[in-house]
């Protein structure tokens, strides 16, 4: 038998028997990435959970844009907490944690309307979540002005409860901050998309612009509301993806790299700054060097990574606040010789799972990278999260100012209980914690500050070379009736499927701004527009060695 099935077998076996969950990083949701200056209730260490103490957690979820998490335990119940809104322009909250109010949890809180299925796979956008259950069906909750929860339809433009996505035989998902991936076992669909095709991607081969109005040149993207198959990757079988805040990273069963979507600071590894609206190959994973079966793929919100030959790392985008950025795949030779088994990437920091050791680095605020409080607050390099060492990490999920680690207990008992235990606050009515466990006091939700402008809703700024500008430029939809939803891109009667009135957002006055007001984003290679050059020629690499402790 090869090294690699005994490999995934052992993984599989591991997610079977679960662990405990460790968290680091900010516990205020509120003020994550909004309020400047030190912020209270930091967990700069790795810290047990109260209501998840003894509870065998087998996956996490959290994404680079996201300021809240998602873990499920091997019964396959699933658990959020976290922010429960994001825009600071509104005056409403979006219902990313799924229990159909809009009360923020600083505690793990079972989702009681996923409590029928059996939860096995999760991802998490800025403002919505979307799971995967056992037989292969797929639900999500949350914002869904972009079609975002692929639920067919935008008329609710929040859904605090769980609906249905409209795919099926689905294995697992991915989000971006606002768009989801998800990957299915149907043949010649094994990927489908949707939500904001702003910088493409949902690999579609559009941006989906439009103008508000004939006379208006401000531009909108019009929402898809209804999971797409990619057209392009019909002939292959994708059986990884990750997702960065608007891009995508994808890997199919040959062991091809696939990037597309938004293209700056090099994040995409095509030596160039272009935005891709279809797949575009990675050509520096190809022929001897394709990635494996157990291969780790990644994404930050600037940045990605994978493991291609012989276990090794690549990393390429923007890695360090300063400094050059990576254009293309580069191997980080700090991790040379370890035996990587998981990885995840937040807004600027990432961790590692590897052999009995757990490592991080990268730029933090909040503690997140759980050196602990006498240990520095960020790392350029990758170093050892010392009060971790020695133990075997199952998972790793990394959000915004926030990480999550699981350990297998076989072993480190003695050692889990000398860890500090995080309590939490009361989130008041609405909240359920798993039987047998502590209970939650009530407590009323905290008031809102005031409001201020989101980058979701400010103007899009004129793009610079290095594609800096990621701002959204929101415009309203009109939705129109369908009698028909689609299922993996195929058209199934309603009366098949539970579900929502299906519509589809339409931009009034379709007209396209003429080639010179499209500010800042690539063209379809039909276009045949010359590329914009990358920024700077020097590229660094990483230090030699293994990971030092601090």
């Amino acid at each position: 038998m090869s090294t690699v099935v005994v490999e995934a077998e052992k993984k599989v076996a591991e997610e079977e028997k679960g662990g405990e969950l460790l968290f680091c990083g900010a516990t205020c949701w509120d003020t994550i990435g909004r309020k400047k200056g030190p912020v209270e209730g930091n967990l700069v260490s790795p810290t047990r959970l109260r209501p998840l103490i003894g509870v065998n957690i087998r996956f996490v979820a959290s994404g680079c844009a996201s300021c809240h998490c998602v873990a499920l335990d091997v019964e396959g119940r699933c658990y959020t907490w976290g922010r429960n809104e994001a825009c600071l322009d509104f005056e409403f909250d979006k219902g990313q944690l799924g229990h159909g109010d809009m009360i923020q949890r600083d505690r793990p809180t079972v989702v009681s309307e996923l409590s029928k299925f059996k939860v096995v796979r999760a991802g998490a956008g800025r403002n919505h979540t979307v799971v995967v259950t056992e037989d292969g069906q797929s639900l999500a909750f949350g914002w869904n002005k972009h079609g975002q929860l692929g639920s067919g339809s935008v008329r609710n433009e929040i859904e605090s409860s769980p609906v249905r996505c409209l795919v099926s035989d689905v294995k697992t998902t991915a989000c971006g901050a606002e768009f989801t991936v998800w990957l299915s076992s149907v043949e010649g669909s094994s990927i489908l998309t949707a939500g904001l095709p702003q910088y493409g991607q949902l690999g579609h081969g559009t941006d989906n612009e439009y103008n508000t109005k004939d006379s208006s040149v401000r531009l909108a993207y019009e929402a898809q509301p209804r999971p797409k198959s990619i057209a392009s990757l019909a002939g292959d079988t994708i059986v990884k993806v990750a997702c960065g805040t608007n891009h995508t990273v994808a890997v199919d069963t040959n062991g091809y790299v696939y990037t597309w979507g938004f293209g700056g600071y090099g994040r995409l590894g095509h030596r160039e700054q272009k935005d891709e609206w279809v797949p575009r190959r990675v050509d520096v994973f190809q022929r001897h060097n394709v990635l494996p079966p157990d291969a780790i793929v990644s994404a930050g919100s600037v940045n990605s990574a994978c493991t291609a030959g012989g276990g090794q790392l690549y990393m390429w985008g923007k890695l360090k606040s300063t400094g050059d950025d990576w254009m293309y795949p580069k191997p980080l030779m700090d991790l040379s010789g370890w035996n990587l088994r998981c990885m995840d990437s937040g807004s600027m920091h990432h961790f590692v799972g590897a052999d009995n050791s757990c490592i991080s680095w990268g730029h933090a605020q909040y503690g997140e990278l759980g050196y602990g409080p006498m240990g520095q607050k960020s790392s350029a390099v990758p170093k050892k999260v010392d009060i971790l060492e020695g133990m075997h990490v199952i998972s790793v999920a990394c959000g915004m100012g926030h990480s999550m680690v699981i350990v297998d207990r076989t072993n480190v008992a003695d050692r889990l209980e000398q860890l500090d235990i995080h309590d939490g606050k009361g989130s008041g009515e609405g909240t359920k914690e798993p039987e047998g466990q502590h209970p939650v006091a009530k407590q009323t939700s905290k008031k809102k500050g005031p409001a201020k402008a989101s980058d979701s809703s400010k103007k899009r700024k004129k793009a610079k070379d290095s594609s800096e500008d990621e701002d959204e430029d929101d415009g309203d939809d009109d939705n129109s009736d369908n009698s028909d939803e689609l299922v993996n891109g195929h058209s199934e009667p309603k009366s098949k499927r539970g579900g929502k009135v299906s519509s589809r957002g339409r931009g009034k006055g379709a007209q396209t701004a003429p080639a010179g007001e499209k500010r800042g984003r690539g063209r379809p290679p039909s276009a045949n527009k010359s590329s914009r050059p990358p920024a700077g020629g020097k590229t660094g690499t990483g230090k030699r060695g293994r990971p030092r402790k601090s």
